[in-house]
């Protein structure tokens, strides 16, 4: 199935400006271009490209509500805005147009936090450099576990979208500068060691 074209709009990465001066010095920390792609569109796997109930059955599975949201409404809880995922509270809010890498990355927000935490979500999950990178982590092991996405198209998704990485792309980064995220989601049990 070819993706759909999207239009294009901030990733839910940090910007540099989000990031403490000394987690900008380690480098180790993901970031977003602000203006990464040039022209009003770019093609990426979107929600309205996946079956839907593969999308739902995999958040139920981490205690999260997935809800779609028509066409042209806006969609609740986003912090960059349309199309980009919402989140408030355990729901996760798309459209057929949000990218599932959007998706996936909201929700991975919602699940590395404790329920009494994820509760009080509304909008911005974290400020917190560590809970960000498990999320993206995350979010590229849970796209393995999502029929017609898988974590291969979901990292070249995220680069085309603009997350950027010391290491130059999202996949040199998962497998070769990712151990902190990774061990951090093992020590709390959101991964198998």
């Amino acid at each position: 199935m070819a993706p759909t074209t999207c239009s294009t709009s901030p990733s839910p990465c940090l910007t540099t400006s989000d990031l403490h001066p000394a987690a900008l010095a380690a480098g180790s920390v993901p970031s977003v271009n602000p203006s990464p792609l040039s022209g009003p569109d770019v093609a990426v796997t979107c929600v309205g490209d996946i079956q839907w109930g593969d999308a739902v059955a995999l958040l139920a599975g981490h205690g999260l509500r997935l809800n779609h949201i028509a066409a042209g409404e806006t969609i609740p809880g986003s912090y960059w805005g349309e199309p980009e995922a919402g989140i408030i509270g355990s729901e996760v809010y798309v459209r057929d147009d949000t990218p599932v890498h959007s998706m996936l990355h909201e929700a991975c927000h919602l699940i590395v936090l404790p329920p009494e935490r994820r509760a009080q979500v509304h909008t911005d999950a974290t400020d917190s450099v560590a809970e960000e990178d498990a999320t993206c982590y995350l979010q590229i092991v849970l796209a393995g576990q999502l029929p017609g996405v898988g974590s291969a198209r979901l990292m070249a998704d995220m680069d085309t979208w603009g997350y950027t990485y010391r290491l130059g792309s999202t996949r040199a980064w998962f497998e070769q500068d990712a151990e902190d995220a990774r061990a951090w989601l093992i020590e709390r049990g959101l991964l198998d060691a």
